[in-house]
């Protein structure tokens, strides 16, 4: 029997021309404002006109097939991805997978943390897609891997190659900053399990790094008017610089490759922001298909199965 696996990620406008219609999908088929679309024009331009995010998923899929194709016998294993907001959809994959005949499947989304705004959106339109196919067709959601032991270790591996970027002075008073995307506050009255989540994280990296000197803050909150999860990375940079601390290490432990939120919220604003009160930061380089992540993707696809 073949098992499908299901790869799923945010998605992102394909170029400059492709905005509005990715933005108009991310707020349920209402387009924004002028002055909303022009301001996620700016960020594109300024990171190039495009995001990597499918280019990476893409390589990530393929990286993730041939891991599995030599852990296995080969057609043991079938990565199909699936995107949120842009092509290819979640559920033309699922169709795909309907189509092709697979009958059992492991879903993933490439994000550790679970929410049932995040994570369990994905999970609810890969389910609700296969209620839809007609066709015997099963998938197994990961819910969550954040404390997974191989995540842990990269993030702890790469917040290492990150000190080595700060002089031996600022490395003796250098707090590390975990982060994630923000969501609306409106999680806590829910008991999602989000925040909890990534701060599970960071307890165990530093764990293993042996340090105490961390902390947590939110970034790429949305432009509405609800209140999201606070501290923002720019008021906790404000915060600390205020309390002395001149340098900081940001672990985006919410994000595994390089998008808009990575390279413009963090290696743009967030830096800018920090030159301007004199601060020192720098931040952990994702994961992207980095094949030590893909082995541990595919470790977490086998325990699922298991």
């Amino acid at each position: 029997m073949t098992w499908g696996v299901l790869i799923m990620a945010y998605g992102t406008a394909s170029g400059l021309d492709d905005v509005l219609r990715y933005y108009t999908h991310i707020r349920h088929g209402r387009p924004p404002s002028t002055t909303q679309l022009d301001n996620l024009v700016a960020r594109y331009e300024a990171i190039g006109g495009v995001s990597p995010l499918a280019e990476i998923t893409a390589r990530t899929s393929h990286g993730l097939q041939a891991e599995l194709d030599a852990r296995y016998a080969r057609a043991r294993f079938r990565v199909y991805q699936g995107m949120k907001h842009s092509p290819p959809f979640i559920a033309e994959a699922v169709h795909e997978m309907a189509a092709d005949g697979i009958e059992r499947a492991v879903a993933i989304v490439l994000a550790p943390h679970f929410s049932s705004m995040s994570v369990g959106s994905y999970l609810d339109e890969a389910a609700k897609t296969v209620a839809e196919v007609g066709r015997p067709l099963k998938i197994f959601g990961v819910r969550s891997w954040a404390a997974h032991p191989g995540y842990i270790t990269l993030l702890k591996d790469r917040i290492e190659q990150t000190r080595e970027r700060f002089s031996l002075k600022e490395r003796v008073n250098l707090p590390i900053i975990f982060t994630a995307h923000s969501l609306p506050q409106k999680i806590l009255q829910e008991n999602d399990p989000y925040p909890n989540e990534l701060r599970l994280t960071g307890d165990l990296v530093a764990q293993e790094l042996g340090t105490i000197d961390y902390t947590f803050c939110w970034q790429s909150a949305g432009r509405t008017e609800e209140a999201w999860l606070e501290p923002d990375i720019i008021d906790k940079l404000t915060m600390m610089k205020r309390d002395g601390i001149s340098q900081a290490l940001i672990c985006p432990a919410g994000f595994v490759s390089d998008h808009l939120e990575v390279l413009y919220d963090l290696d743009i604003q967030s830096k800018e922001h920090a030159r301007s009160i004199g601060m020192h930061i720098e931040r952990t380089p994702s994961f992207n298909d980095d094949p030590a992540f893909v082995r541990v993707l595919a470790d977490i696809i086998e325990a699922e199965i298991r």
